[in-house]
């Protein structure tokens, strides 16, 4: 990549723009001090600040903003990262329309949402949450749990998430099935889908948000799992049709569920899944573990120098799949 020069100065190079899109605590970018122009802006200021920006760093990755402020014409960054998996939140018909590089953070939260996959598997089939409520009720209850080696479960979305969370159940002796958006060794297609869920002790919903996967576990796919089975969703939630979910549950369709994502986050105090028997309900955390925010900035820091030398980015999206395609 060449430096812009200024005018009138034609040898003297000027350091490029990074705009980043804020969100407390803020990264970490000490390590480009010198090097790039760093400004900072909140929702109200982006669409001003973008025309101007080399870089975007979106940094508050819950935000909306850059899909109402992307410029559908003229001046615009060239290369936009988001600090997470998803990049939904960010993709409008110009975004996915431009020359605009977009880069997410893939590599960070592979393992963390596994471990987590994995501990809220092994939550629900030993009942902790029950033993939990009868310990505060000073209870002594005997009760028998389930075994979770040799069961099934199916996992959707062959991405990093989903290939970690396969290795990871695998660990504990779980029969794995991995579904993705197109078969390959190792790899179920679309049309598997209902077959794998109605024989799965565990669905694990880890796609991405696309025009595809919108709504996909609705009230025809929970009907067709076992009355046993449980279902988890760490991958977004608008995968999800909340209302179905929660008429499985409550007729005991289905024996639980996990939501870790939200169709409308952060979830209100009013909403009724809070109280829909055999949910557990976890507030966007499945892939945030100590000094996670820190590995993301280290992420972007290495990311930049990368793009500043000129060489090919890793994790770059495909804008009009919606997700980095796998190898």
């Amino acid at each position: 990549m060449s430096a812009r020069t200024s005018p009138g100065a034609p040898d003297a190079p000027v350091r490029p723009t990074l705009l980043v899109l804020d969100a407390d605590p803020l990264p970490r970018l000490g390590r480009l001090t010198g090097r790039v122009r760093i400004e900072h802006t909140d929702e109200s200021g982006l669409a001003e600040r973008l025309p101007h920006a080399d870089v975007l760093l979106v940094w508050d990755f819950a935000s909306q903003a850059v899909r109402r402020a992307w410029p559908g014409g003229g001046p615009r960054p060239r290369w936009v990262h988001t600090a997470s998996a998803g990049v939904d939140h960010l993709m409008c018909p110009e975004l996915a329309g431009s020359d605009t590089v977009v880069t997410n953070a893939r590599g960070v939260f592979e393992r963390p949402i596994a471990e987590y996959v994995a501990a809220l598997v092994l939550t629900m089939a030993k009942d902790l949450p029950r033993t939990w409520d009868l310990q505060r009720r000073h209870e002594w209850r005997h009760r028998e749990s389930q075994r979770v080696a040799g069961t099934r479960a199916c996992v959707v979305g062959s991405g990093p998430i989903g290939r970690a969370i396969v290795r990871t159940l695998k660990a504990l002796d779980v029969t794995t099935a991995l579904v993705g958006r197109i078969p390959r060794t190792g790899i179920h297609g679309p049309g598997e889908l209902d077959r794998l869920m109605a024989r799965a002790d565990w669905v694990v919903s880890a796609a991405p948000l696309t025009a595809e996967t919108r709504g996909m576990f609705d009230a025809r796919r929970f009907g067709m799992m076992q009355p046993s089975a449980r279902f988890i969703n760490v991958g977004r939630g608008q995968l999800v049709v909340e209302e179905a979910l929660a008429e499985a549950l409550s007729k005991r369709w289905i024996a639980g569920a996990a939501l870790d994502v939200f169709r409308d986050e952060p979830l209100g105090r009013d909403s009724p899944l809070w109280d829909v028997p055999g949910l557990i309900v976890s507030p966007h955390m499945s892939g945030d573990t100590v000094g996670w925010r820190d590995e993301l900035g280290e992420q972007f820091v290495e990311l930049y120098e990368r793009w500043a030398a000129g060489r090919p980015l890793p994790n770059v999206v495909d804008k009009q799949r919606g997700y980095v395609p796998g190898h």
